[in-house]
């Protein structure tokens, strides 16, 4: 005959009577080990071991001599499992689920002895499923009543325990004002009203050396005593409980205990702590928007993303870091952007304002519209744009790329359509791109970027180059060869070469170059690098883009 390894195992939710000499567990062994005689003409045999847990919930598998039973039938120890009643065991069928698994793999089976069937047999396992079953409804039903109850309480304004605020001391289902710690919450609210915010409460509360509730422990030890933090310190200036109330979940109740802080006041500090909340999430708000989020990009491809640091001061710090150094932070040798925020944002609309205040640009950009339209046109975007929020001029970014020493604008032409309030297709569809140099500057920790102007201002270099290009064509046309010219000038043949075209610039183009408004990139040594182009609208079309 085989020999069935038998384990006993109890349970007691409570530790009430576990100090008794034959307590519950005791009773629940005595009744297992009787029923495991009776069946020894089977070949049950128990086993020395004992496998009790007092004052555990069955609600749970967390339980010390379970999982130590757990693991003995997982190692082939024990061959079956008694239990007084199947909800010592367990009272969750998901985990009475995951027992039974662990029993089929080690080939163990289960035997309650109040309740006649084991799970060796297919009827056993439906028996136990159904009464496993209502024993969780059980559970959850007397869980439910629970919470019901203390709803109930709590709207009749009873204390329904918990730890106990500071200024109180628990008086059965009420609280009593304790005279030591009531002056701290008073003084508080009182430091609430004078300096309005958290943060200097928070402070004076420091200077006055005000501290925090004793509490002992079960164990013994002593916590609290010490300083306020601001998340406490708010606490207690949202607490209903010092008003004479009961909170409960989302609802306030008047409570039984006397109230420490006046109800009227008690109101009138929350209002101004929700209104001080708002005004700092907008102030925050504004502040840290990022302009040009999602829309730079370096010579890589690589994304810009915002991000920010504090100074020792406090002080918030934005820029815009290449996503390779977020994202591989630590690396070492790693290229990438860091740029500060708010002055790049500030350049790049005053380089958009520049030229959209040129009205060759404007023209550029309606091509098929007429020179009263453009006109229309122009007015618009210099009343838009004189507006001192650059967010509105930003809008106008589709893109921005950077490489080494030089940053490229693309004009978002549908948001500029509908800046204008005309439909895209009178826009020229040509993408409108404004470039400027720039470069950055160190000083010590401090990133200083130096961004050029659209507009280059007056150019006394140029000026002189037009000036004698005009000359020299004049001396051409009376007779004279380069040669003789290039002598009495002092210069080369190659230089006048070079300078030469500048004769045939459009008027307007002189003009602006004597008004500064040429391009910024529209220089002598740009002209000695590039031909210009004889036509007039191409040389317009050409330096526009610079």
């Amino acid at each position: 005959m085989k020999k069935l390894r038998c384990a006993i195992y109890t349970r007691k939710s409570s530790e009430d009577g576990l100090e008794q000499e034959f307590n519950s567990l005791d009773a629940q062994r005595e009744a297992c080990a009787a029923y495991i005689t009776s069946q020894k003409h089977e070949g049950w045999m128990l086993l020395p071991e004992h496998y009790d847990d007092g004052g555990l919930s069955g609600g749970s598998l967390d339980r010390p001599a379970l999982q130590r039973l757990l693991q003995d039938i997982s190692d082939g120890r024990v061959d079956q499992i008694i239990v007084y009643k199947i909800d010592r065991l367990t009272r969750s069928l998901a985990d009475f689920s995951r027992i039974v698994d662990t029993l089929d793999a080690a080939g163990a089976s289960f035997v309650s002895v109040t309740q006649s069937f084991n799970t060796a047999t297919s009827m056993g396992r439906l028996t136990l499923n159904m009464l496993l079953s209502f024993a969780q409804f059980e559970r959850e039903v007397t869980a439910e009543r629970i919470r019901d109850k203390i709803a109930a309480s709590k709207r009749r304004g009873f204390w329904m325990g918990g730890n106990v605020p500071l200024g109180y001391e628990a008086d059965g289902r009420t609280l009593k004002i304790n005279a030591a710690e009531v002056t701290t919450v008073r003084a508080l609210y009182d430091l609430y009203d004078q300096h309005g915010t958290v943060r200097a409460v928070k402070a004076a509360a420091d200077q006055r050396g005000l501290q925090t509730k004793l509490r002992l422990k079960a164990d013994g030890k002593q916590t609290g005593g010490g300083a306020f933090d601001r998340g406490h310190i708010h606490h207690i200036l949202t607490n209903p409980v010092y008003a004479g109330r009961i909170r409960h979940k989302e609802k306030v109740f008047n409570g039984q205990h006397e109230a420490i802080i006046d109800p009227d006041r008690w109101d009138r500090i929350q209002q101004l702590l929700q209104n001080g909340a708002a005004k700092v999430r907008a102030r925050k708000t504004a502040k840290q928007r990022s302009l040009l989020c999602g829309k730079l990009f370096d010579e890589t491809g690589d994304r810009l993303t915002p991000s920010h640091s504090r100074t020792r001061a406090g002080v918030r710090l934005r820029y815009y870091v290449s996503h390779r150094l977020i994202k591989k932070s630590g690396e070492v040798n790693l290229d990438g952007w860091r740029l500060p925020a708010r002055e790049l944002e500030v350049k790049v609309a005053d380089l958009l304002r520049q030229r959209l205040s040129d009205m060759t640009f404007t023209g550029r950009l309606f091509p098929k519209r007429s020179a009263e339209e453009i006109r229309t046109h122009h007015s618009i975007l210099q009343k838009l744009y004189a507006d001192k929020d650059i967010s509105h001029v930003l809008d106008l970014v589709a893109r921005i790329d950077l490489s080494p020493g030089e940053l490229t604008i693309t004009i978002d032409s549908v948001q500029l359509a509908v800046t204008i309030g005309v439909g895209t297709d009178a826009i020229n569809p040509e993408p409108q791109i404004i470039t400027a140099p720039f470069q950055l500057r160190k000083r010590g920790v401090e990133t200083k970027l130096v961004l050029a102007d659209a507009s280059g201002g007056v150019d006394e270099a140029l000026i002189r180059n037009i000036a004698k290009a005009h000359l020299w064509f004049e001396q051409i046309k009376a007779g004279r060869t380069l040669s003789e010219i290039a002598k009495a000038e002092g210069t080369t043949n190659g230089r006048m070469y070079q300078l030469i075209n500048l004769a045939f610039l459009a008027p307007d183009i002189i003009r602006d170059v004597l008004d500064g408004k040429q391009p910024l990139g529209f220089t002598s040594d740009w002209c000695v690098r590039h031909t210009l182009p004889v036509n007039w609208q191409d040389q317009r079309t050409l330096i526009a883009t610079l």
